[in-house]
């Protein structure tokens, strides 16, 4: 048992990480990586989202009836995204503005929709739970590697903290959607190759 949560948990670090393995959730990846502090808190929202949901659909999913799964599972979801939303709005309100948009999004967001569909209607509590932590988890650490190079190479910053000195020209390009795409192109180029290795 403890193995199998092991395998569930750690999938979710490597072989299923979803921007860079399932290539799940690339839009809130690509808007919001310009910085590690935006990376940071939208990584934490999707887990405990992840989390949550996959919990309480796994605990339902006997009383689910087929025929509305998916809106089950969305409202589920959209419950966990309100929690999330006002959560941020309280306690974190400058980067509550700042995720602006991609924070409601996280209810269409494939990857919760995906894990309910695919794991947590089909297994128990636990594992569930497992699969949701490990996901979340590889998913923030995704979004914050992706941001850290943005941010370093784009703004000479990291965590607002200037790193180079005042003759530092910033690659601009880094900090703008191209940038962003060329970012998630590399490290992809890298998985893959670490992954044939």
């Amino acid at each position: 048992m403890a193995k199998t949560l092991t395998q569930e948990f750690t999938k979710g670090l490597w072989a299923e990480i979803p921007p860079f393995r399932l290539v799940l959730g690339l839009c809130p990846t690509l808007a919001v990586t310009k910085t590690v502090e935006n990376a940071v808190g939208m990584g934490i929202a999707v887990t405990f989202v992840l989390v949550c949901s996959n919990v309480l659909i796994s605990m339902m999913r006997r009383i689910i009836p087929s025929k509305v799964r998916i809106a089950v599972f969305i409202i589920v979801i959209a419950t966990f995204v309100t929690v999330v939303e006002l959560l941020m709005q309280a306690y974190t309100y400058p980067l509550f503005l700042k995720l602006g948009i991609f924070i409601p999004l996280i209810v269409v967001n494939c990857i919760p929709l995906g894990r309910a569909e695919a794991f947590s209607c089909k297994n128990g509590v636990l594992a569930s739970f497992a699969d949701g932590l490990g996901l979340g988890i590889g998913y923030a650490l995704s979004l914050t590697v992706l941001a850290a190079i943005r941010e370093v190479f784009g703004s000479g910053t990291l965590l607002g903290h200037t790193l180079f000195g005042p003759g530092f020209q910033p690659f601009t390009f880094m900090v703008l959607a191209p940038g962003a795409f060329v970012c998630l192109g590399l490290l992809l180029a890298l998985m893959n190759l670490a992954g044939k290795k």
